[in-house]
């Protein structure tokens, strides 16, 4: 029997039900990771704890092991137990840990506190990304993964915007962030039960063109087993293909503003400004990208296309970092060309990679998402312990010359990737029967 808040839907929704199931589903997107961000705060914290950049590094890169394992595990939970029924109380279990963060007093604290959250935000976020494939059938599966794609980067502008407006109201102490970050959290988990809700298992074993037609590919019999996923050379693809592509991500995410400081002399607000006009064109172009990818349904055109615009612009900013003066104008068109881009190849391959690995089993989107959300923070641990070491030794123009290499690396792995390249005339859709998994 499930638990009062987990609605089980036997029919697909259609119409305005199905999109506020899928609006609920980019909200648990945010706010789960709303509840993971410490980043507003971290000057803070290594005043009020006496703790060294360093120590912060260390603690930051084993609560993102944390989450790697998480991820593996909350994607196979998903599959199995529920989304809804994983997601709920594990959104809550996280609003409760953002107010222990509250109290914590040394680094020690810190870290188990960390550890904690990461893992439990990360079994939750891992079923974030498996309803929005449930409840975005094909023709619109790109803008609706380029929608959910604003939680992970809406949560960095929602962190910064509170804590700058209500930090000078709790005179700088950090705990108010925390306090508050588990208020909007419990506040948010309680509407998303309310008006969220999942397919039965007999709805989520099929591929959803429309919102009208179904088509049923796998055999109900046959067990869904991870390890179907891996026997495939698609999807092989997908996952080192997406590990090169985070290094940039991870890179101007983390080191962004960094970066720019230590390179061309420039202020934190100047840096700040450059990786906002950065940010704000991605976050459109994922959303006007996944538009189009879905209007001519071609997934694999736009992810290369945007791939190697973006690797030509990556490469003329490596050639920026060699010169002794830059202007701010310059740098700020740089990174906004960068942002949109990247963020016109980054929906659609999100589409590409759900529906490739539906094609396989449609049972597995939960373990699919799983074992990416694990290569997101495997990959933040790699960049937060290899960048420090690469930039001392050789300086960022290196290091961003390699990042270039790992785009072109990705460029190549789309090749590999399901899908066509061009527009086929679009045939009646029909559902079939059940038959095997291919």
């Amino acid at each position: 029997m499930s638990p009062r808040y987990v609605r089980l839907l036997d029919e697909y929704p259609t119409g305005r039900r199905r999109l506020r199931i899928l609006a609920m589903a980019v909200l648990a997107s945010l706010i789960c990771s709303y509840e993971a961000q410490i980043a507003p705060v971290v000057p803070l914290l290594l005043e009020d704890l006496d703790m060294t950049l360093a120590t912060y590094g260390a603690i930051s890169a084993v609560a993102a092991l944390a989450g790697a394992v998480a991820g593996i595990v909350g994607g196979r939970l998903t599959d199995k137990v529920g989304r809804v029924r994983l997601l709920i109380p594990l959104m809550m279990l996280t609003g409760l840990c953002c107010f222990a963060m509250a109290l914590i007093s040394s680094p020690g604290q810190l870290l188990v506190a960390r550890v904690v959250l990461s893992f439990i935000d990360g079994v939750a976020i891992a079923s974030t990304a498996p309803l929005v494939r449930d409840f975005s059938p094909r023709m619109g599966r790109a803008q609706a993964f380029g929608f959910w794609t604003w939680g992970p980067v809406g949560a960095n502008f929602l962190a910064a915007a509170i804590a700058g407006l209500t930090l000078p109201l709790f005179d700088d102490a950090w705990q108010s962030q925390f306090v508050i970050m588990g208020c909007v959290s419990l506040v948010l988990s309680i509407v998303i039960a309310a008006n969220i809700a999942e397919l039965s298992p007999r709805l989520r074993a099929k591929i959803v063109q429309t919102e009208r037609t179904a088509l049923t590919v796998v055999d109900a019999e046959r067990p869904a087993l991870a390890r179907t996923l891996l026997v495939h050379r698609t999807m092989w693809a997908h996952v080192v293909g997406i590990a090169f592509w985070l290094v940039l991500y991870l890179t101007l995410t983390l080191y962004g503003q960094t970066m720019l400081v230590q390179t061309f002399d420039m202020t934190t607000a100047q840096a700040s400004a450059v990786m906002t006009v950065f940010w704000i064109l991605d976050l459109a172009a994922l959303v006007v990208a996944g538009r189009l990818s879905d209007r001519l349904q071609l997934r694999r055109p736009f992810a290369l296309g945007g791939t190697l615009v973006g690797l030509a612009v990556l490469v003329f900013f490596v050639s920026l970092l060699g010169r002794a003066a830059v202007s701010l104008p310059v740098l700020m068109v740089t990174g906004m060309v960068l942002g949109g881009v990247l963020g016109a190849a980054y929906a659609p391959w999100m589409a590409n990679f759900s529906e490739d690995a539906e094609d396989i089993d449609p049972r597995l989107q939960g373990t699919a998402w799983g074992l990416f959300s694990f290569l997101v923070k495997a990959m933040a641990v790699v960049v937060l312990l290899v960048v420090p070491h690469v930039v001392a030794a050789a300086g960022w123009q290196v290091w961003m010359a390699a990042t270039a290499g790992c785009m072109a690396l990705f460029a190549v792995a789309i090749c590999f990737f399901g899908g066509p390249w061009r527009r086929t005339a679009p045939a009646a859709a029909t559902a079939v029967a059940p038959g095997p998994v291919r």
